[in-house]
C-alpha cells in the first residue's frame, strides 16, 4: 500500500550528526518527526526498512532521514499513516521546522520535512492531528 507517513523519532541527548550532503548539524534532545512518501517500489514497507536501519540492521543510508536513525540514541517511537493520498508536503508544512534546511525535501519546495518539539506528546498530537486534517 502507498501513501505518506511520519516517523517520529526521540533525541534523548543533543548530537552533532553527519546528515550527507547537508553536512554535521547539532540537534538538541528532543522529539523529532520527518515526513516521507511510501508512493513507488515497496510502499509503505520502506517504514520497515527505517526500522531496520535504526536497530542497526541496515548499515546502507539513501535519505537525509536515514543518518538520524543510524545515530545509536534514535529509534522511531510510532509511524502515523496516510494511506492512498499524497500529503507529504501538506503534512511537513503543519509540523513545527526543526531548523535543518532541504532535510528531506530536496525534491520540493518545503523548506524541511524534518519536524522538532521538546515534548513527546506535542509533537505526537500536532502529527496526528496533521495526517488527519491533510
Amino acid at each position: 500500500m502507498d501513501g505518506t507517513y511520519t516517523l517520529v523519532i526521540p533525541l534523548p541527548e543533543p548530537a552533532e550528526i553527519e546528515i550527507g550532503a547537508l553536512g554535521a548539524h547539532d540537534l538538541s534532545a528532543g522529539w523529532y518527526a520527518y515526513t516521507g512518501s511510501a508512493f513507488g517500489p515497496g510502499g509503505f514497507s520502506r517504514i520497515d526498512r527505517h526500522r531496520e536501519l535504526a536497530r542497526g540492521e541496515r548499515e546502507t543510508r539513501h535519505w537525509h532521514v536515514d543518518y538520524l536513525l543510524g545515530h545509536d540514541a534514535t529509534r522511531i517511537e510510532r509511524a502515523v499513516r496516510t494511506p492512498e493520498r499524497d500529503v507529504e508536503c501538506e503534512v511537513a508544512r503543519t509540523l513545527p521546522d526543526a531548523g535543518i534546511a532541504g532535510f528531506g525535501s530536496s525534491d520540493c519546495d518545503c523548506p524541511s520535512h524534518l519536524a522538532y518539539a521538546e515534548g513527546r506528546r506535542t509533537l505526537l498530537e500536532a502529527t496526528e492531528r496533521a495526517h488527519e486534517t491533510a
